[in-house]
């Protein structure tokens, strides 16, 4: 039953059928869809819808009146209003369950290509404290939720340290507590907080771009190593020693203490160049033996137990034998290229960001592996006819692209150096779905392996095998 408040219909009774999109969940409503944030299959609930589509509808839950049989607890106080973590009412298994019907129905329905047996989900063995780097963002108001407002008339404002509000760049919701990354990372961000408060830091508003206190940068490592970067949004030298000190003193474990002054409008620090106060300017991962360096512009994957996992099944797709030359691309610092390498003969390496590549440049040199070369550069520009006739042909060819997927100019030049195994990584089986169909002409796809590298969230990770027809 619909029936209207102000403009848009209030729905009653409304439900739920599916999870969907983004972490969504959906029911169906005179035909349309309905998507409910914060729903699992199974609930009946009221809705007040917030924006209507020709095709669908939006809105947000007023009533339970069923819960699903399948909804559990969520550990976090944060939940349902920080943006992360939408399935932590959902059990584990359930979300592995549903992260494989995503990657088929995308897989199909956009690719349209013949599948192997989808294989189940692989788990992360870590639900909680997965996570080994996590960046919180200034504002000097916090953001209030709709239960505080309704309950008070006199809601004092107050700073904030903590995530931003979904969709809302200038919001940011104050954590207490974060289940996504070990201590210290809750005790260092409460402190650096804490102490601007006391001493009178200012702030950072996004809107009027003033306030020094911009944000911090915590990444910690399985051999222990933590790094702390802060930025800062003017270079007011006097605070910042006060503040790096004081956090020195209190956090003598942090192997890698780093400042940004980003005076910037934008928050990116790919352009921004890091200040070391002290200690190393990276910290150090483990893999298999293997040491990996890691510095405050690199990408790492951020589950690191389920990145050893997630390398594994990579490695193992590519079956690579002693005389095979490996393209890594998206290399990113070289972290698959240097577990492969050991396995064939040759590792190319190409990554557009430069730092990283200097990083897999030296992450070969400190395991003694000397059978890689890494190149910087947009990969469109980088991978070539003449590159592939200077670098030899590859026999396999690894893909990890960002989630934009493969350019259709690098597609072109991979099906004309026509190795014998592609292994195609993807964080976005959407864009993976539609470069496998581009190659599906020349290679079909013999095995698909989902991981899960997010737990309570909808992202997952997905490892395609593809061999010449």
């Amino acid at each position: 039953m619909a029936r209207k408040r102000g403009k848009l219909p209030f729905i009653e009774n409304l439900a739920i059928t599916t999870l969907a999109a983004e972490g969504k969940a959906m029911g169906h409503h005179e035909g349309i869809v309905v998507f409910v944030p914060m729903t699992v299959p199974g609930d009946i609930v009221d809705v007040q819808i917030k924006a209507k589509r020709r095709r669908f509808m939006e809105g947000s839950v007023v009533r339970f009146i069923k819960e699903s049989p399948l909804r559990c607890k969520p550990v976090c106080e944060h939940f349902g209003v920080c943006g992360g973590c939408k399935w932590q009412n959902i059990p584990y298994e359930e979300q592995l369950r549903q992260k494989g019907e995503q990657v088929l129905d995308q897989l199909s329905r956009i690719g349209k290509i013949a599948l192997p047996e989808i294989n189940p989900c692989l788990g992360s063995a870590k639900q909680l404290y997965y996570r080994n780097k996590l960046e919180y963002t200034f504002a000097d108001r916090r953001w209030l939720t709709y239960e505080e407002i309704a309950s008070s008339d006199n809601i004092e404002p107050s700073p904030a340290l903590g995530f931003h509000v979904p969709n809302m760049f200038d919001k940011v919701l104050d954590i207490r507590q974060c289940h996504l990354q070990a201590e210290p990372s809750n005790a260092i961000r409460l402190f650096i907080k804490e102490y601007c408060i006391k001493h009178g830091y200012t702030f950072h508003n996004a809107r009027e771009h003033v306030g020094l206190m911009r944000g911090i940068i915590i990444r910690t490592a399985s051999t222990g190593d933590i790094m702390l970067c802060v930025i800062f949004n003017e270079n007011d030298r006097r605070r910042i020693e006060a503040l790096m000190s004081a956090i020195k003193e209190r956090f003598p474990e942090i192997t890698s203490l780093i400042y940004f002054v980003n005076e910037k409008w934008n928050d990116s620090l790919t352009d921004q160049t890091p200040i070391v106060y002290d200690g190393k300017d990276h910290i150090v991962e483990q893999m298999e033996g293997l040491q990996f360096k890691v510095g405050p512009k690199s990408f790492y994957q951020t589950n690191s137990e389920q990145a050893y996992e997630l390398y594994k099944v990579t490695r193992n797709a590519a079956e690579l034998s002693s005389d095979d030359v490996l393209y890594d691309l998206y290399t990113g610092t070289g972290t698959i290229a240097n577990f492969c390498a050991k396995q064939c003969r040759k590792v190319v390496g190409i990554e557009y960001v430069p730092e990283a590549i200097e990083d897999a440049k030296i992450n070969s040199q400190i395991n003694n592996i000397d059978n890689t070369v890494f190149y910087a550069g947009d990969m469109k520009d980088v991978l070539s006819d003449d590159f592939v006739a200077r670098n030899g042909r590859p026999d396999v060819i690894i893909l990890d692209p960002p989630r934009a997927g493969v350019d259709e100019r690098v597609i072109d030049v991979i099906l004309r150096a026509a190795p014998e195994r592609i292994v195609y990584v993807s964080c976005n089986p959407a864009t993976q779905a539609r470069d496998l169909q581009l190659m599906d002409g020349m290679y079909r796809v013999v095995a698909v392996q989902p991981v899960d590298m997010f737990p309570h969230t909808h992202h997952v990770e997905n490892v395609v095998k593809l061999v010449k027809r």
